[in-house]
């Protein structure tokens, strides 16, 4: 194990080039529960420095890293080599939330340049980076990034913008839309599992959704799993084919039987 104070220089690059980490977090409670998260939609992780990072944190079921954050501020981000040379590097560091909508995420996010379900900017001020060897972590190949989220997100943003953009709308005080990705925060978002604060300002603001395009979906995307109707038409044609051989062997049966009464 090798341990720094920053992020040294030959390790810049290549954290920059992965293509998945990790983030954990965990309240303070003994009891509390400890969070880890994936990440990995391409251009949602930063380097701003040898000492801070920061990434788009989008929107899903949980919001469990932003209330940890919230409480206590520890985080790890954690990276491991899938490829090449055999790696770990964590990251461990101060965590600090920058909601959707406020002066610190729009400095770090421009307008069109965040990604759909974007609701916060959750930076890191590193104060330690370990690195070990990575020895059992087995060889795995980058295909492609998956658009389910950002699509899926991009539908909700869509519903909001349409009512946001209404003559006196306002996110602060007038119902969201049911189908709204703010109607998503507010109802899922705002606490944690543990019942610590999540998001606090995302939801009631009346910044209007603006984001960058979304990248073309894999056609690996395109292989999804059967549907109820597409199963339940499998499993008739299995029960078709048995009830056919049992037909059959029933016939066969019937036929003998008649030919041995026929000669008798």
């Amino acid at each position: 194990m090798q341990m720094f104070g920053e992020i040294p220089d030959f390790l810049l690059a290549w954290i920059e080039k992965q293509q998945t980490f990790w983030v954990a977090s965990a309240p303070l409670t003994a009891d509390g529960l400890v969070n880890i998260s994936p990440k990995g939609v391409e251009g949602t992780f930063h380097v701003a420095s040898s000492r801070k990072v920061w990434y788009e944190d989008l929107s899903g079921s949980g919001v469990e890293t932003i209330s940890h954050i919230r409480e206590n501020g520890r985080v790890t981000i954690l990276f491991n080599a899938f490829d090449g040379p055999p790696r770990i590097v964590r990251l461990y560091g101060k965590g600090s939330v920058h909601e959707f909508g406020t002066p610190e995420y729009n400095a770090l996010l421009p307008e069109g340049t965040r990604h759909p379900g974007s609701r916060a900017a959750i930076a890191l001020d590193v104060f330690k980076v370990a690195t070990t060897c990575g020895y059992s972590v087995p060889f795995y190949e980058f295909k492609a990034h998956r658009t389910q989220l950002l699509e899926w997100a991009a539908k909700k943003e869509a519903a909001d913008r349409d009512a946001e953009l209404t003559v006196g709308y306002s996110s602060a005080t007038s119902p969201h839309v049911q189908t709204g990705m703010k109607r998503w925060w507010e109802e899922r978002n705002t606490t944690s599992l543990d019942g610590l604060q999540g998001v606090v300002t995302a939801h009631v603001s009346d910044e209007v959704f603006t984001s960058r395009p979304i990248a073309k979906k894999s056609p690996l995307e395109t292989i999804s799993i059967p549907s109820k109707i597409s199963r339940a038409f499998d499993f008739k044609i299995v029960v078709a084919f048995f009830a056919g051989i049992l037909a059959t062997y029933f016939y066969h049966r019937l036929s003998l039987s008649l030919q041995f009464l026929l000669v008798g």
